[in-house]
């Protein structure tokens, strides 16, 4: 990356001991990383999942990572031309809202692409979310997957709208229940039973939006 602009002290808001130290060493180690690594990648993530996400740093053990504390990401690479810690950051802090984080890496962007585009897991959906299947289940026992499901688990699924007694310590549906509807918006209750059922009807994975390299931005 270019070299920086100036030692950059960033003024940060009132607020306890604790946490303005917190957001000093962020800043601190963005910085540390802008003068380390050749590539900064911006990106976007829909539902973090911590799982994944311990696996792609594995996968990118010689990188580093930073999701979360976008207005403190943002103050570190510099939000106008003026304060930006390097040429050109200030492109990068500008799109840094919502559920997005940055890479630092010195793997060529080639690689970096590739990885990504491949590295789609599936996941289950969460409310808001639009289905993209029909699920419906059908009247008699219960099973989730090959096993009935625990009959403990009954007054949950009645909760949940689905129209189930217990015979004989069975788990029963007394009608077909649909589950989901093809391109409807799951409520809160649907994103819930689908997960009791093992129907994972979204995919996790990473967008890339942009990359920065020695005062250039190239947008994905």
């Amino acid at each position: 990356m270019p070299k920086s602009k100036r030692s950059t002290i960033v003024p940060l808001t009132q607020t306890n001991k604790k946490g303005r130290e917190g957001k000093e060493k962020l800043i601190e180690d963005i910085h540390e990383c802008a003068d380390n690594y050749e590539y900064l990648f911006l990106f976007s993530v829909k539902d973090m999942r911590n799982t994944y996400l311990k696996e792609i740093r594995h996968d990118f053990n010689d990188s580093r990572f930073f999701y979360g504390k976008n207005r403190v990401m943002a103050k570190a690479l510099g939000t106008t031309p003026e304060e930006e810690y390097k040429e050109g950051l200030s492109g990068i802090a500008k799109d840094l809202t919502a559920e997005v984080g940055l890479l630092f890496t010195n793997k060529q962007p080639e690689e970096v692409q590739s990885y990504f585009a491949d590295f789609v897991k599936p996941d289950y959906a969460r409310s808001g979310s639009i289905a993209t299947d029909t699920i419906t289940i059908p009247e008699g026992p219960v099973m989730r997957g090959v096993d009935r499901m625990p009959h403990n688990m009954e007054p949950l699924l009645r909760s949940l709208g689905m129209p189930t007694v217990l015979k004989n310590g069975i788990v029963t549906l007394l009608v077909p229940y649909t589950l989901c509807m093809e391109g409807e918006t799951l409520s809160t209750n649907q994103a819930h039973l689908l997960k009791l059922f093992y129907h994972q009807l979204a995919e996790f994975r990473v967008e890339l939006i942009s990359c920065y390299h020695n005062g250039q931005i190239k947008q994905f």
